[in-house]
C-alpha cells in the first residue's frame, strides 16, 4: 500500500475515532433534552426516515473537511508563501505565523470565531441565492430537522461556504492550535441549534444562536427561510435587517422549499448537477 494511501486510511480512522464518543454524547444529551423541552412533538430522532442518510454525512463530512482543509492549506503555503518542503510546511503553520501568532491564544481564538462567522455570514446569505441555493437545499432538505441534521452539506457548500473561510484566517496567521478547542464548540453548537428543542435562552437570543433562531430559518421561505442566516453571533443578523424571532410562536414546517430533493446521499450529491 503505498504511503497516501496508508496516510489516507490513519486520517480516515483517526477522524472516526474522535467523531464516534463525541456523536455518543451528543445524542444521549439531546435525547434527554429533547425529552423535556421538545419544540416540535413528534417522533424522536432515531426514528426518523432519512436517519440513515444523516448519519452516513455525519461521519462523511469531518473527514472530507479535514482533507480538503489540509490539501487547501498546502497548496497555499505553496502558491502565496512558496514554502513546498513538508518540514517547512509543518513549521510554518505549527503556532501561527506573522503578527497575529502573537496574540495569546485564546484571543486568537477569539477572533477566529467573530471573523468566520461574519464571513459565514454573508456566504450564508450568498448561498440562499442564484445558482448557489442547489448547493445549500441539500442542508435544508431534512423535513424532520434534529441535532443530527447539522452535518447535511453538499461538498460544494462546505468547500466554499465553510473550508475557505478555515483556510483564510489559517493562512492570515492565527495557530492552528485554536482548533483545538474551537472544533468541539463548533461541532457542539451546531448540533444544538439544529436541535429538537424549544429554547431561545430570553435575553441570550441575541448574543448566542439558539435552537429556535436556527429552526426559523430552516422554515419555509415566506415563514422565516430567508432570514437568521448567522451560525453563532445573532448581532450579525440584527445589524443587517435579518433577524427574525416572533413572540410567543415556534416554527413548525421545515424542508417545505425542496420536497423534490432525493432521501438518500448519493442522490442528494447528484441533486445540484441534475438540476
Amino acid at each position: 500500500m503505498s504511503n497516501p494511501t496508508m496516510e489516507a486510511m490513519m486520517m480516515l480512522g483517526q477522524t472516526i475515532e474522535k467523531v464516534v464518543p463525541i456523536t455518543i454524547v451528543l445524542a444521549l444529551v439531546f435525547t434527554v433534552l429533547s425529552h423535556y423541552w421538545a419544540c416540535n412533538p413528534g417522533k424522536s430522532w432515531w426514528q426518523r426516515r432519512e436517519l440513515v442518510t444523516d448519519v452516513v454525512y455525519w461521519f462523511f463530512v469531518p473527514v472530507f473537511a479535514r482533507v480538503v482543509r489540509i490539501g487547501l492549506l498546502v497548496v497555499g503555503a505553496a502558491v502565496v508563501f512558496n514554502i513546498h518542503d513538508a518540514d517547512a510546511l509543518i513549521a510554518f503553520y505549527d503556532n501561527g505565523h506573522g503578527p497575529l501568532s502573537y496574540l495569546p491564544l485564546w484571543v486568537q481564538g477569539l477572533l477566529f470565531l467573530v471573523a468566520s462567522d461574519f464571513m459565514l455570514y454573508w456566504l450564508h446569505r450568498l448561498f440562499h441565492r442564484g445558482e448557489f441555493w442547489k448547493y445549500h437545499a441539500v442542508h435544508h432538505s431534512s423535513e424532520e430537522l434534529d441535532w443530527i441534521s447539522a452535518a447535511r452539506f453538499h461538498p460544494v457548500n462546505l468547500v466554499i461556504g465553510t473550508i475557505s473561510v478555515d483556510v483564510i484566517l489559517l493562512m492570515a496567521g492565527i495557530s492552528p492550535n485554536v482548533m483545538l478547542w474551537v472544533g468541539p464548540f463548533t461541532t457542539f453548537h451546531s448540533a444544538f441549534v439544529h436541535a429538537n428543542l424549544s429554547w431561545t435562552l430570553g435575553p441570550l437570543k441575541y448574543v448566542l444562536a439558539t435552537p429556535v433562531f436556527h429552526r426559523w430559518h430552516h422554515t419555509p421561505l415566506e415563514e422565516g427561510g430567508d432570514t437568521n442566516f448567522a451560525g453563532t453571533f445573532p448581532i450579525w443578523d440584527i445589524l443587517f435587517g435579518t433577524f427574525r424571532m416572533p413572540e410567543g410562536r415556534l416554527p413548525e414546517n421545515y424542508g417545505k422549499d425542496e420536497a423534490d430533493m432525493p432521501a438518500e446521499i448519493v442522490g442528494q450529491l447528484a441533486f445540484p448537477f441534475r438540476r
